[in-house]
């Protein structure tokens, strides 16, 4: 399997050092950077690995990157998210595979549009392949399709620091500007059997995940649902995603939108104009610890009914997957590089091996099986615990043996 890996960031890292264990299956492994630092943090990492090579080019020469994919399998974005849609149309022109990590709804609307383009090219495009979108998305669709009817999805997925610090008890995990965009953009919800939006940062709740973490919030935020909600629209009468942070975060992330910092509207400060926006990130960048050990949360739940089974009516049900992954000190993998970075990894290998036989431009959550990747990451040490419980009580959690 020849592999063509598009970035070289922490999530580029992550999906390389997955692809690179898997002796067997990947022949080559090409990395397109333009930071000649990254390029040599990968080399310094896999030394001399006759399968790695490694190319200092911009994503935005796409004179230059043709010839590349024309010598992959499959190409996997790991560059931001307004790359992608320029990537998918080279990929279908070179009739390679793509998948890339998202996080825009507008972007991936886009490339979906490509669909007769990808289906006649013979390639499958699969935006969205990360955590969330992604991972959380796959769960959504997977666990409603065991209730009929389905009532309602949730998905909640954070990724903390372990040791929460000031002055936001955060630690930055992947690129500022998205963390802004989740926070103040317009988020996709089903509610009454209608995609609906609603306000970044709303509907603030608690919820609780085993000790050390205990109580914990979650607010409404962009993207994670990314093409859930048409995919689900007629089957659930519900549906919302929500970012989980230790208690307070979304107060004080509010009174940063409040105070206008968030606006990328020019300001004029002594006899300078300064989008807040662009202030704010640097003073995130250089505040807000990036390093400390870390864990990803993640629960999703569907609620609805069991179909009848040995003449039983149907019966009320909760079908749960709670995921909590920490990180990895022995490969330095942190714990959201793993769950980022190992979804879109594995999934790159199921189009490399024509496990998903699907040519167009496809939501992830209709043709990547569900169980299937959950045993691949439980091969890669990450715990998941699947459980059903009678939704007319608290969720128990899963049952101990």
């Amino acid at each position: 399997m020849r592999y063509l890996l598009l970035g070289a960031g922490l999530q580029g890292t992550a999906i390389a050092w997955d692809l690179l264990r898997q002796v067997d299956d990947t022949a080559s492994l090409a990395v397109v950077d333009r930071d000649p630092g990254a390029l040599a943090r990968l080399r310094a990492r896999f030394g001399d690995d006759p399968r790695l090579s490694l190319h200092e080019d911009d994503v935005e020469d796409l004179t230059r990157l043709g010839p590349r994919l024309d010598a992959a399998d499959v190409v996997i974005s790991a560059v931001n998210y307004w790359f992608n849609d320029d990537l998918t149309a080279l990929a279908i022109a070179h009739r390679a595979h793509f998948l890339d990590l998202g996080g825009n709804n507008a972007i991936v609307a886009r490339q979906l549009a490509r669909d007769s383009q990808a289906r006649q090219a013979g390639v499958t495009v699969v935006p969205d392949t990360g955590l969330a979108p992604g991972l959380a998305g796959i769960l959504g669709w997977h666990l409603a399709a065991g209730l009929d009817p389905c009532d309602a999805v949730r998905l909640r997925v954070g990724g903390l620091p372990l040791e929460p610090r000031p002055p936001l008890n955060y630690q930055l995990v992947f690129s500022v500007q998205g963390l802004i965009n989740e926070y103040i953009e317009g988020c996709l919800v089903i509610r009454d059997g209608e995609i609906r939006t609603v306000p970044g940062l709303s509907e603030l709740e608690t919820l609780i995940f085993p000790e050390p973490f205990g109580e914990l919030e979650a607010f409404q935020t962009s993207g994670g649902t990314s093409t859930l909600p048409q995919s689900l629209l007629g089957r659930v009468r519900s549906l919302d995603y929500k970012t989980i942070r230790y208690r307070g975060h979304c107060e004080q992330i509010r009174l940063l939108r409040d105070l206008g910092l968030t606006s990328s509207e020019p300001v004029e400060v002594d006899g300078a104009w300064v989008a807040p926006r662009s202030l704010l990130a640097g003073r995130l960048e250089a505040v807000v610890p990036r390093d400390g050990d870390d864990v990803v949360l993640l629960l999703a739940e569907a609620e609805g009914f069991a179909a009848e089974t040995a003449g039983r009516p149907p019966s009320p049900l909760r079908r749960s997957i709670r995921i909590i992954d920490r990180n990895d000190r022995s490969t330095g993998l942190s714990a959201m590089m793993r769950m980022t970075g190992f979804p879109a990894a594995i999934i790159a290998r199921m189009l490399a091996r024509g496990e998903i036989e699907a040519p167009g431009a496809v939501p992830q959550e209709t043709i990547v099986p569900a169980e299937r990747l959950l045993a691949e990451l439980a091969r890669r040490g990450v715990r998941v615990e699947c459980w059903d419980s009678d939704p007319t009580r608290p969720n128990p959690g899963p049952t101990k043996e």
